[in-house]
């Protein structure tokens, strides 16, 4: 028989006290940084197939990839860059079966987004 009091049950008791867990986190931001590399890495196929293309779609290309905008997705491209490699370092540690216990993930996932930081400012500054 169908249960006609659907709409004045409690909601699960999960739904209280669950909390963003930085692992987790750390997980959606690869999925997220590898989707956008996608679009930076598109950015660049554009950029040089305009430059096969002739001058003006190159200067069109061009001027977009070289103004604020493009600098800017450019610069995240390279925080995408640094924190997917140590995400994928992170995956590679996890499938040898180490580093799987809570307190070691939350330090390795709080390691690789300073890392990723620290290395996209010296990536910037340096080029």
């Amino acid at each position: 028989m169908a249960d006609v009091n659907r709409g004045n049950r409690p909601l699960s008791p999960h739904l209280t006290v669950w909390r963003w867990s930085l692992p987790a986190i750390s997980s959606i931001l690869t999925r997220i940084t590898g989707n956008a590399l996608i679009v930076a890495a598109l950015m660049i196929v554009w950029w040089f197939v305009a430059l096969a293309t002739g001058p003006e779609a190159y200067a069109r290309a061009n001027g977009f990839i070289t103004s604020w905008f493009g600098d800017l997705v450019m610069f995240l491209s390279v925080l995408a860059v640094w924190y997917h490699l140590f995400a994928g370092v992170r995956h590679l540690i996890w499938d040898q079966g180490y580093m799987l216990d809570v307190s070691s993930s939350e330090t390795y996932a709080t390691a690789a987004m300073i890392a990723s930081v620290l290395l996209t400012i010296f990536t910037a500054i340096a080029v």
